[in-house]
C-alpha cells in the first residue's frame, strides 16, 4: 500500500514539474516551407503580320529597287518552356510564318518593267527569355501581368516572286537559311493552369535570297533586314 502511494506521489510530481517546464519554454513561430514556384509549360500561338524591308538588291548588276508596298500574312506555332516563379521564364518556339505582297515597281523603260511581288514562307526557330511583371494592382484586375522578351535563332526561308507577264525570264524561286531574332512585349492573364496573352512581336530575318540561283546573273537577288511585325495571341498550359 505504501508502495502504491509513493508511486502516485512521484507521478503527480513529475506531471506538475513537466507542466511548469513546458510553460517556461519559449514559443517558436510556425515556419512555412515555400513551395517551388517553377513550372514547365506548353504554348501555342497565332498571329497576323506585316512584312517590311527597305529594298531588294541585284548584286551582279549592281542595282537596287525600293519596296513601295508592304506584305501581309499570318503565323502560327508552338513551343516548350519553363517559368522560374521569380518573373523570369524561358522557352523554345517554332513558327510557320507566311507573308505576301511586298513588292517593287520597276520602271526603267526595259521590256521587263512592271510589278514584282514577293511571297515568303519561313520556318523560324527561336530560343527566348522573358520577364513578367505585375499589373493587376495598377489596373484593378487580379491575375493581369505585363511582359517583355527577346529571342534569337534561325529562319529557313522559301521565297517566290510574281513577275510581270512582259518579263522574258521570270525571277527563279529560291530558299536560304538566315539568322533570326525577335523582341516581344504584351499583357497576360493568369487563370492557374492556363495563361493567355496578347502581345506584339518584332521578328527580324537577316536576309532572304533565291539561292541556288547563280549569283553572277541578274536574276539573283537579296533582301536584307526584313522586319515582320506581328499582333500575336498565345495560350500557355502549365503541366506540373
Amino acid at each position: 500500500m505504501r508502495t502504491i502511494s509513493v508511486s502516485v506521489v512521484v507521478i503527480s510530481a513529475a506531471l506538475i514539474a513537466g507542466q511548469a517546464v513546458a510553460a517556461d519554454m519559449p514559443e517558436y513561430p510556425d515556419v512555412e516551407i515555400p513551395e517551388a514556384g517553377g513550372s514547365f509549360y506548353l504554348r501555342g500561338s497565332a498571329a497576323l503580320n506585316v512584312h517590311w524591308a527597305r529594298e531588294v538588291v541585284h548584286p551582279s548588276v549592281p542595282v537596287s529597287y525600293s519596296f513601295d508596298r508592304l506584305g501581309y500574312g499570318y503565323s502560327w506555332g508552338g513551343g516548350f518552356g519553363y517559368e522560374t516563379g521569380t518573373g523570369l521564364r524561358f522557352d523554345v518556339t517554332m513558327d510557320s510564318v507566311e507573308a505576301a505582297g511586298l513588292s517593287v515597281l520597276k520602271d526603267t523603260g526595259a521590256v521587263d518593267d512592271g510589278r514584282y511581288t514577293l511571297m515568303l514562307r519561313s520556318t523560324v526557330a527561336l530560343a527566348n527569355v522573358y520577364y513578367d511583371f505585375g499589373l493587376g494592382e495598377s489596373l484593378g484586375y487580379s491575375g493581369v501581368s505585363g511582359y517583355v522578351g527577346a529571342g534569337a535563332g534561325v529562319a529557313w526561308n522559301h521565297a517566290e516572286v510574281s513577275s510581270p507577264v512582259t518579263a522574258p525570264i521570270p525571277i527563279p524561286t529560291g530558299t536560304n537559311v538566315s539568322a533570326a531574332a525577335a523582341l516581344m512585349t504584351g499583357v497576360s492573364y493568369d487563370m492557374g493552369s492556363w495563361v493567355a496573352d496578347l502581345g506584339y512581336r518584332a521578328l527580324w530575318i537577316g536576309q532572304i535570297n533565291n539561292w541556288p540561283t547563280d549569283e553572277t546573273t541578274e536574276s539573283y537577288y537579296t533582301i536584307d533586314n526584313n522586319w515582320i511585325h506581328e499582333l500575336r495571341g498565345t495560350v500557355r498550359y502549365r503541366f506540373n
